[in-house]
């Protein structure tokens, strides 16, 4: 590698390395080789070429031959889009800028050329950050739009939830026969009158009937459509550019994903966080979607996929809950959890103000996901230490706790999958001051996630919940 000093990338260099200084005084400078590159590319900007000229190893030669050759493909729609991906104005993936020679002889960018081989399995004990669309959508289940919503909408919504989150609850757990209270702030939030009723009185989450359910405001309303869409049309690319043969998961719906129902979270520092976990399956059913709006301050987002061993002992765990609290095991799993994440590695995203997350249909079944605590952050100009975070989720109709089995203990069973099978399990010791039964059953779906009830008919049809934006 020539003289070439790069500036200061993520993951390109050690800023604790020395810098060498070369001994051929007649050996460019960075700042020279960026005015000769140019010179040859007025059409290009100064920060891609910088980009490009990192990747070459700061070799100006190879840089021209790479652009010269790609010159022959300029309204191709990869250059079209390569453009309309760099006039953003947010960080974008150096593989974005780099093209390599498909089978076919043209060129492509790096990163469609790495879609389509195997990844590298993550290294022991390490964390791979991720910050481009492109890295995010090639190694998870999920899809990230930064600048989301107009600044002026995503600030005003913001507002508008820090208001909210004073009256937001943390949720209660049982542990060692005493209570102990989540890591950060929640509440759950539906359209009418009728869905507050119902689900301070029919839902369950988190072993118990909650009190902190709010009505969607203004804002929350209003951009429900927009993300209503936006999941939709992702759900749809992702059905035709990743899945077998271009059609939708076993037991993933076929309907449009329409919003009725959300958590909203609140992070108050950086200390508070939530551990690995995936989202509870009861309301959901199979293979749902998730789109998650994070406002506020950026945090990271963890995740790591779901090994044999961590299925085997959840049910195993599960299936004894009739012996103890659950959260007996809980403390122990919530350490093995952490060591497993250590030995195969974890993915970190980094969720900035106003970016969207949708995690596709095998996210919960495939991967569990976390948001880690911090020891510094960024304070945002609007929310100080707080991030705001939307996870909006379809409850779906046929899967209404008026439906649902009942544990030997009467109380709501909650829908967990283990090594792709799906099961109804007690879940009253998860609440205080409760202790559970060995209630369980194997539970049956048809292809588009529908559950089958073989031992019962569903005579009294439950109310539905209504879609955020249908219900404005």
């Amino acid at each position: 590698m020539d003289a070439f000093v790069s500036r200061k990338r993520p993951r390109l260099s050690n800023p604790s390395e020395p810098k060498h200084e070369s001994s051929d005084s007649r050996e460019d400078t960075t700042d020279t080789k960026l005015a000769i590159l140019l010179s040859l590319f007025p059409t290009i900007k100064q920060d891609e070429l910088l980009d490009i000229l990192v990747s070459c190893e700061g070799s100006v030669e190879s840089v021209v031959r790479l652009l010269s050759a790609k010159d022959s493909t300029a309204d191709t729609p990869v250059n079209k889009k390569r453009n309309a991906v760099s006039s953003l104005g947010m960080q974008t993936s150096l593989s974005s800028h780099v093209f390599t020679t498909a089978e076919d002889g043209s060129l492509e960018p790096l990163h469609g050329s790495a879609s389509r081989k195997k990844l590298p399995v993550l290294r022991k004990g390490k964390t791979l950050h991720l910050y481009s669309p492109e890295d995010i959508a090639t190694y998870t289940p999920c899809t990230i739009i930064h600048n989301f919503l107009p600044a002026q909408e995503a600030n005003a919504l913001l507002l508008e939830l820090i208001e909210e989150s004073k009256q937001f609850s943390r949720a209660d757990f049982q542990v060692f026969n005493r209570t102990v209270q989540s890591p950060h702030t929640n509440a759950v939030y539906v359209s009418t009158p009728e869905e507050h009723r119902q689900q301070t009185s029919e839902y369950i989450h988190g072993g118990t009937y909650r009190t902190d359910v709010r009505q969607a405001t203004p804002h929350l309303r209003s951009v429900s459509r927009q993300v209503q869409k936006t999941v939709n049309e992702e759900i749809n690319k992702r059905i035709r550019d990743v899945y077998p043969d271009g059609k939708k998961l076993q037991y993933q719906s076929p309907k449009e994903w329409r919003p009725n129902a959300a958590v909203v979270n609140c992070y108050d520092g950086p200390t508070e966080s939530v551990g690995y976990h995936s989202d509870k399956l009861t309301y959901l059913g199979p293979h749902p979607v998730i789109g998650s709006l994070s406002l506020g301050v950026e945090r990271e987002f963890r995740v790591r996929q779901i090994v044999p061993r961590d299925d085997d002992e959840t049910a195993e765990e599960d299936h004894e809950v009739n012996k103890t609290s659950p959260f007996l095991n809980s403390t122990h799993k919530a350490v093995a959890s952490a060591a497993r994440a250590d030995a195969q590695g974890q993915i970190s995203i980094h969720l900035p103000h106003n970016s969207l997350l949708i995690m596709h249909a095998e996210m919960q079944e495939e991967w569990k996901h976390s948001i880690a605590a911090a020891q510094t952050i960024s304070p945002h100009p609007i929310s100080g230490n707080k991030r705001i975070n939307i996870t909006y989720r379809w409850y779906r109709d046929t899967l209404h706790p008026r439906y649902t089995p009942r544990c030997k203990c009467g109380e709501h069973t909650i829908l967990r999958c283990s090594q792709r099978k799906y099961m109804w399990m007690c879940y009253a010791g998860y609440e205080p001051g409760k202790e559970g039964c060995s209630f369980f059953q194997w539970a049956k779906f048809d292809d588009d996630g529908d559950p089958v009830w073989e031992d019962k008919a569903i005579r009294d049809k439950a109310p539905t919940l209504a879609n955020f934006s249908a219900s404005q």
